[in-house]
């Protein structure tokens, strides 16, 4: 999974979790996947 600058739900299941600093985006569809932060 690519870090990227800015992130944004994709989708209606598409959910924001932030662990250590670092946001993630959690989903059941495999790509829509992202990470933010260090």
């Amino acid at each position: 999974m690519k870090r990227k600058p800015s992130i944004k739900k994709r989708c209606k299941k598409c959910r924001l979790i932030q662990r250590n600093g670092v946001k993630l985006i959690v989903c059941i569809i495999k790509k829509h996947k992202q990470k933010q932060g260090k």
